[in-house]
């Protein structure tokens, strides 16, 4: 934590429980040559910084890169046999998070809690079969796309089609609701947010994302989704990806501004932390990994949030989401 930081905001932030819904970070240890019980000077997330950073929950996203879509489940497989290998081999100090008895035992415990994600639902191909395979490995929540069209909906890059959902993506979110795992609507066309909005029986999570009142970018969500998310009891992580935050000057200052914008339309309930750490090329000046998380609360606090709101938005938000939706 950085030594520079008041001694209010370090007490508030070792007293926080702190929740971000989305990295990378299985996709680029193989690349990295890292493992994720060791610390390291490369990349984002590991076990020791994830700890410094006070992080109590972190999601891990399976991502099926593009290069992969011939064999997509094939490729999951193996993301995820990585993550059992991690989660085995920091047995004490990573506990994966399956249902609501996980959630409670990590929140009891020190162990930081692990919560396994797909990253694009095209490794389902076509099989609702699969879904109820991947709840068996683990799996309790799917980003329904990636940017692309795929079996369930069209991503953000084939909005100007107007595609929502698909048939066989309708039973995806029904079947997801059934099981208790969390639909994530980040990446998806707006056609499909709004009808997985309108179609899921329990709120959605858009993991990492950002308003597109302050940067205009098809990855954000307009004012009207963010209320509606909000009115449904969703939660939206900011993402600190510099191109989501702004188009020409992104720091840190200007992602707070998102955090601004969204509690004063749609009020603070429905506002995380969807870092996307990992899945970055380039990070914003002083959030530069998740150790840096600090600032954060820094920054929330001078922009006037109060204490019980940051600690909302730093986890309480997500928890109740996870409270609600797992099993």
């Amino acid at each position: 934590m950085r030594t520079e930081i008041s001694e209010r905001v370090r007490q508030l932030h070792n007293r926080a429980l702190i929740i971000d819904s989305h990295c990378d970070t299985l996709t680029a240890m193989p690349v990295q040559h890292r493992r994720l019980g060791e610390e390291s000077r490369q990349g984002h997330v590991d076990l020791p910084r994830l700890k410094a950073a006070n992080v109590k929950i972190q999601y891990f996203a399976a991502f099926v890169e593009p290069q992969y879509y011939a064999r997509p489940l094939l490729r999951l497989l193996e993301i995820i046999d990585l993550f059992q290998h991690e989660v085995q081999d920091n047995a004490g100090s990573l506990w994966p998070v399956y249902g609501r008895e996980d959630l409670e035992r990590v929140l009891a415990g020190s162990a930081v809690g692990a919560l396994l994600t797909v990253e694009g639902g095209e490794c389902l191909e076509g099989s609702l079969a699969v879904l109820r395979q991947l709840y068996r490995l683990g799996v309790r929540s799917i980003t329904l796309t990636w940017n692309h069209r795929n079996q369930l909906a069209d991503g953000v890059s084939e909005a100007r089609t107007g595609g929502g959902l698909s048939h066989f993506g309708v039973q995806v979110v029904r079947e997801m609701n059934r099981l208790g795992m969390l639909v994530d609507l980040a990446h998806i066309s707006e056609a499909g947010f709004w009808q997985a909005l309108q179609e899921s029986s329990q709120p959605v999570l858009v993991s990492h994302a950002n308003s597109r009142a302050i940067c205009d970018h098809p990855r954000n969500l307009s004012d009207a989704q963010i209320r509606a998310l909000a009115a449904a009891g969703g939660v939206i992580g900011l993402c600190f990806y510099p191109p989501f935050v702004h188009g020409e000057r992104p720091d840190l200052d200007k992602l707070l501004d998102h955090a601004v914008h969204i509690a004063s339309i749609a009020g603070v309930d429905c506002l995380g932390i969807g870092s996307d750490f990992d899945g970055i090329k380039t990070v914003l000046p002083g959030l530069e990994d998740v150790a840096c998380l600090p600032v954060l609360t820094e920054g929330l606090l001078e922009r006037g949030f109060s204490e019980s709101e940051v600690e909302k938005i730093l986890g309480l938000n997500h928890l109740r989401l996870l409270r609600q939706v797992l099993q």
